[in-house]
């Protein structure tokens, strides 16, 4: 288990969350917020979901798929505390944020 974030990570973990990373391969780490205490239904253990990945060779952060694959490359400046995933938002929409 890797434990910093890399350097131009720009996220503070969320109120009540920590950031955990694991290295999947030889250059890519995921990233995951998780959550404790948990909800009554998992008996208050650790949630996590997966944030996005990082290719430490690249340098480069990617939206997740799924929790096991990567998506596309994203801009860490349009993500969130809580995920990589880009949102797609209508024009109208865009004018609100």
């Amino acid at each position: 288990m890797i434990h910093e974030l890399p350097p131009d990570f720009p996220h503070k973990p969320p109120r009540g969350y920590r950031y955990r990373l694991i290295r999947r391969n030889v250059s890519t780490i995921s990233i995951w917020t998780v959550r404790n205490p948990g909800f009554v239904y998992n008996n208050a253990n650790d949630i996590w979901c997966i944030w996005g990945f990082y290719n430490t060779k690249k340098g480069c952060y990617y939206a997740p798929i799924n929790s096991t694959k990567q998506g596309d490359q994203v801009d860490v400046n349009n993500t969130t505390p809580y995920t990589a995933m880009q949102l797609k938002l209508t024009p109208l929409e865009l004018a609100f944020v």
